[in-house]
């Protein structure tokens, strides 16, 4: 089933959307996460992703009390990332009842966790964060550049044990300016396990052409803060 997650990206106790990742981009800044959570729960997502940008930007997961009440709040799936960088982060969000963290720089750096994780906790709570730009996947909150391709450490992470992928194709991510489904189609054929594609979504023909690549879903943030359709009319997705 191809699933839509509607993203909330939390900086200094605020949900934002960021141009590129970048510091002080925020196209959109909002004073209650909580409220944007029970937006979307109200308009009928399953899922919520959920991102602690500080922490990945920075290494401090400072929005950790709001993802906590999130998680207590909401009967929905839950799936965590940014600043998730030792075995005890991971294991402390599992045990508050997230469903699924997302490691990023700690998978990239010692892959090991993954393994670890996935064999305490089993692959489906575990996903890798893959950020592409230029063909290479990055990490330290797109700041630093690796020397491998997503579809090499795809199947590296796969091996070790990662239940799923959340793929970013950081070349088109926040830009409002539509997507490129070539790398997200490679890593899907690639890969056995789900790959969930995030970056550039636009319109709804682009969660469309998401759809074709293979991927088992997609990530959408800034298209939903700026209206340029409602989570509703996404969600319709799910169903066709």
């Amino acid at each position: 089933m191809f699933r839509i997650y509607p993203a909330i990206d939390l900086k200094n106790q605020k949900c934002v959307s960021l141009i590129q990742g970048i510091p002080g981009t925020e196209r959109v800044s909002l004073d209650n996460p909580l409220g944007v959570a029970k937006q979307w729960v109200d308009a009928g997502t399953s899922v919520l992703h959920l991102i602690d940008l500080d922490g990945a930007i920075e290494g401090t997961r400072t929005n950790s009390p709001i993802i906590k009440s999130i998680v207590r709040e909401f009967n929905v799936e839950t799936q965590v990332g940014g600043g998730i960088r030792t075995k005890k982060d991971a294991e402390e969000l599992l045990s508050l009842g997230v469903d699924r963290v997302i490691l990023g720089t700690a998978a990239v750096n010692n892959p090991q966790i993954v393994e670890e994780l996935a064999r305490e906790f089993g692959s489906r709570h575990i996903t890798v964060a893959l950020d592409s730009k230029d063909g290479k996947v990055t990490t330290h909150g797109w700041a630093k550049q690796s020397e491998f391709t997503a579809v090499e450490l795809g199947l590296k992470f796969q091996e070790l044990g990662a239940g799923s992928i959340l793929f970013t194709d950081i070349d088109t991510e926040g830009l409002l300016k539509g997507i490129n489904p070539k790398p997200t189609r490679e890593l899907a054929q690639a890969l056995d396990i789900p790959v969930i594609a995030s970056g550039g979504i636009t319109t709804l023909s682009d969660i469309e052409v998401i759809k074709t690549t293979g991927a088992a879903g997609v990530v959408i943030g800034a298209a939903l803060y700026v209206g340029n359709f409602t989570l509703k009319e996404a969600l319709e997705f799910e169903e066709i």
